[in-house]
């Protein structure tokens, strides 16, 4: 063989097996539970933090509650690398996937305990 054909079969990529499909699978499921129990967290914990009697619009404290928000998405990378869910792996899409999966769950948390304490 040449140098080229060997070249040509290398860029080729190999199929993956059904146990490693598997795998990443499972890997992309613990991620997204992940995401969202930190989204259920951070929803409480925004909850907890600001009284809901100043909630009127979009102020500093919620601006707090955003950052609260963003510090569950950036922890979720060291939950990652203790789990060894291979952070590295992960794209831009990949990240943005979890962040917005945080934010919804977070979003969604809070406004139903705001909600339900203005009665």
């Amino acid at each position: 063989m040449s140098a080229e054909e060997t070249e040509e079969k290398q860029d080729i990529p190999r199929k993956k097996t059904p146990e490693e499909k598997s795998a990443e699978h499972l890997q992309r499921i613990k991620r997204s539970l992940i995401a969202c129990v930190m989204g259920i967290i951070t929803g409480v914990i925004s909850y907890l933090v600001i009284d809901p009697s100043q909630i009127f619009g979009f102020q500093s404290y919620t601006l707090l509650a955003l950052v609260i928000m963003a510090t569950g998405i950036v922890i979720q990378r060291h939950i990652f690398m203790a789990m060894r869910l291979n952070p590295a792996t992960l794209g831009k899409k990949d990240w943005f996937y979890q962040g917005f999966m945080t934010f919804a769950f977070w979003f969604i948390t809070w406004t139903l305990l705001l909600t339900g304490s203005s009665s």
